[in-house]
């Protein structure tokens, strides 16, 4: 296992102390996720712009429903309800 050396500013150092966490297996799971992040977020754009090539540029009204639904899935829920 390789071993790197990490800083952190010192109220982020006391609160991990205090939470009793481990900092290695924090930065672990740190990098993994964003790794898996990475991935997705790859693969993401390959679907997408193999589905341009096949169906074409999404339509300016596409677009705007896509975006007002969007904007209503990430409301909270409180104002979703109203």
């Amino acid at each position: 296992m390789s071993r790197v050396q990490v800083y952190l500013p010192d109220e982020l150092h006391q609160q991990v102390k205090e939470h009793g966490l481990s900092p290695s297996e924090l930065l672990q799971r740190a990098v993994r996720e964003e790794l898996r992040r990475r991935e997705l977020e790859t693969a993401t754009d390959a679907y997408l712009a193999e589905l341009i090539e096949e169906v074409g540029q999404p339509s300016v009204a596409d677009v705007e429903y896509a975006q007002r639904l969007v904007e209503q899935l990430t409301q909270p829920a409180a104002r979703r309800a109203g």
